[in-house]
């Protein structure tokens, strides 16, 4: 009888330990199942904070325009606290711009936006694997040196071009200044979109039966000395979208309107530090189309490679009314006047 108890008892203790091992087993799955069964992609999405590195080349109006509406728009689409935003501004230094990056490669990033043709080059040079969008970039085959660009970079890159019609800006020349022979173009030699955008225009002009003279500055120590030369030799100016440029609006402006030298610009921001008009786009809108694109990207919707650069499809024709008025230039009426900030 002792040893028929005895059997019951341990047999009872057996199924105990048996129980206690599997109810463990079911409230802590192996480390295993964790890898091998991820959660529903709708938690997973929901659950995900996306770090992005955002590298801008220089502080300007319309840089600093498209970052916002870049940033809004992807917190919009993608929810409040789901996307945390590392913003860094180069200070106009393009070697700061390789320096921010390399950071950005470090912290593994989950996408870059680069602002302006600089931070572009260096994201693109910085990177091949994290998904890299530009904005403020005027054409991208120029700024990553693909010849026969098509319209889609096919690699790592992608991301939207403020580049409005230049046919257009050079006829502005006609409708604004019909008396205005000489035409001269400054830029900075640095900027390959800038040097894009100035050949385009030069030609255009001289279709238009223009003479035109181009300089160039190589940074901001030389844009004065530049500026005097051009406004001497010149009945007015054209100001691609350049960022040195953009950084020295008030001395250009000091410099041409002593000189009574009307300038058309290739931005709304240049324009309202110097010039008299532009055929412009809305970097907001911009930067909010990019933030879409972005989405995308992190929502595993798209894939980068095969984003065909994106482009603002409603340019309009702005001018500073103050400039026009005190130089008596008469504008047609589907020009926007512009208030300066």
């Amino acid at each position: 009888m002792k040893r028929f108890t005895k059997m019951i008892l341990t047999a009872l203790l057996g199924v105990s330990l048996a129980a206690c091992s599997t109810s463990s087993a079911s409230s802590a799955p192996a480390a295993s199942d964790d890898n091998s069964a991820p959660a529903s992609s709708e938690n997973a999405s929901s659950d995900k904070v996306y770090n992005v590195g955002i590298v801008q080349l220089v502080q300007h109006v319309a840089l600093d325009a498209s970052a916002q509406g870049f940033q809004d728009e992807l917190t919009a689409q993608l929810g409040e606290g789901n996307v945390v935003f590392d913003y860094q501004n180069a200070a106009g230094d393009s070697a700061t711009c390789n320096t921010i990056v390399s950071g950005f490669v470090t912290e593994n990033v989950d996408l870059m936006l680069a602002i302006a043709t600089p931070a572009l080059q260096a994201a693109a040079n910085g990177t091949a694997s994290i998904p890299v969008l530009g904005t403020a970039i005027t054409e991208y085959g120029t700024a990553l040196s693909i010849d026969d660009f098509n319209g889609t970079v096919g690699t790592n890159v992608s991301g939207t071009s403020d580049l409005a019609p230049l046919d257009q800006q050079a006829a502005m020349f006609d409708e604004l200044l019909p008396d205005a022979a000489k035409i001269g173009i400054i830029y900075c030699s640095a900027e390959a979109n800038s040097k894009y955008q100035a050949e385009v225009v030069q030609k255009k002009l001289e279709e238009n039966g223009k003479t035109v003279s181009v300089y160039t500055f190589t940074d901001s120590n030389d844009v004065q000395a530049v500026t005097q030369r051009a406004v001497s030799e010149n009945d007015a100016l054209y100001i691609p979208t350049d960022n040195t440029a953009a950084s020295n609006t008030g001395l250009i402006d000091a410099v041409a309107s002593e000189a009574n030298v009307p300038i058309i610009c290739g931005e709304e921001g240049i324009m309202s530090g110097c010039g008299i008009a532009t055929l412009s786009i809305d970097y907001y809108e911009l930067g909010k189309t990019t933030g879409a694109m972005a989405a995308k990207i992190l929502k595993g919707e798209a894939n980068v490679s095969e984003m065909p650069i994106e482009y603002y499809q409603n340019p309009v024709k702005e001018y500073d009314a103050q400039r026009c008025e005190a130089l008596g230039i008469t504008v047609p009426s589907e020009y926007k006047a512009v208030e300066r900030p």
